[in-house]
């Protein structure tokens, strides 16, 4: 695919059915028969690909991984319940007690928390370093087993260069694992530039209609058998045939979406820039790193003083106050709440963000709209 327009038709025209459907069907079975010993023998000895139990594979899941598949060019690609559960299902396919992550600054919260609540104690040892240290220090990853990446990564939304990280990792042996959350495949396909494994929460902007709880990962055939193999049949966080289905209605229109969420969000970065309580934006946009095309909806802004956060969010009515990100709503996250979740107390602090900072999601109402609205809360909410 060289460009958006490719990657539009791909996702209107992939599915191809015998009966003409246009929509994969929403299989909705827990098990699947068989019609001969011989048949059961076959898919129980990996011969056939039949479907055995939905835990494992479903239609309907098959579909939706499919269209990822082609949309990432990737070999491969499995879904999950969650994006946490893509995410940790993935690490723990490959972390064994000794074994070396180094990890992005920064990166998701609860990546974070599942990293030092759960694999630290199990004896994985983690290192955090800053995007700069990952493009600029050749042998960072020497004696490290998996590389873990956002690009950008979270809150504040440094993009990496990942196709000079790859080509570390790959000198040095490392796996390399990337969160492609924020761009999505439309402005960003991290496999294309030598990562090995890509990670989504597809509740997010695949799935663009806050109706969804999912995620997925696309790699090649080696690494999704292994999660396959490993995690997705022994922790059991599988996909559900009707969020399946959702999803590969989300797909369908990704592309469009992506471009109104650019198109908002270049006319916040552009006025932003103008406002003098504004200390610093945080919105990468195309070209800031080799492979990334485009800009997504989902930024940061760091505000002075003299603005008052409970006072400014309180104003906003076309922003909602919530967490998650990536729908047709606009959301509005103060870092001082957002990072201060599951008891952490000194959580700013501990990830070096300002508590002046708020973190926006640009949804697909008017943008005329939602800067007047930006604009109004900001005038209100002197300290």
């Amino acid at each position: 695919m060289s460009d958006q327009q490719n990657f539009a038709t791909l996702m209107a025209t992939v599915f191809d059915d015998e009966d003409g459907a246009m929509t994969p069907p929403i299989v909705q079975s827990s098990l699947f028969s068989f019609d001969s010993y011989q048949a059961f023998e076959d898919r129980m000895a990996g011969i056939s690909d039949k479907p055995l139990y939905t835990r494992v594979q479903n239609p309907t899941v098959t579909a939706f991984e499919d269209l990822m598949t082609k949309a990432e060019s990737g070999e491969a690609a499995v879904g999950f319940a969650s994006g946490i559960a893509a995410i940790t299902s993935t690490l723990m396919a490959y972390v064994k007690p000794g074994c070396k992550i180094a990890c992005i600054e920064h990166v998701y919260p609860d990546t974070f928390r599942f990293m030092e609540r759960i694999l630290r104690p199990f004896g994985v040892e983690i290192s955090y370093h800053s995007a700069e240290a990952f493009e600029n220090d050749a042998d960072l990853l020497s004696g490290v087993d998996l590389a873990y990446l956002e690009s950008p990564n979270s809150v504040i939304f440094q993009p990496i260069n990942l196709q000079k990280v790859s080509e570390y990792a790959k000198r040095h042996g490392t796996v390399t694992m990337v969160d492609n959350s924020w761009a999505s495949p439309v402005f960003q396909r991290p496999l294309t530039l030598g990562i090995d494994i890509v990670i989504h929460s597809a509740s997010k902007y695949i799935s663009g209609h806050s109706d969804t709880v999912a995620g997925v990962v696309v790699s090649s055939f080696s690494h999704i058998a292994r999660i396959r193999d490993l995690t997705l049949s022994l922790l059991g966080a599988k996909l559900a045939p009707f969020e399946a289905f959702l999803l590969t209605r989300g797909l369908r229109t990704l592309n469009i979406r992506m471009m109104q969420h650019q198109a908002t969000a270049n006319l916040f970065v552009d006025r932003l820039s103008a406002i003098p309580q504004v200390r610093k934006i945080n919105s990468p946009g195309a070209n800031a790193v080799p492979g990334l095309t485009g800009r997504s909806g989902l930024m940061s802004v760091e505000f002075d003083d003299s603005v008052n956060i409970p006072k400014f969010s309180d104003a906003l009515n076309h922003f909602r106050l919530g967490v998650s990100w990536g729908g047709f709503e606009s959301l509005m996250l103060p870092a001082r709440v957002g990072l201060a979740q599951a008891g952490e107390q000194n959580s700013m602090q501990k990830f070096g963000v300002s508590p002046n900072l708020v973190r926006l999601s640009l949804g697909l109402e008017d943008p005329e709209d939602l800067w007047a609205d930006f604009v109004n809360a900001l005038s209100q909410s002197a300290t």
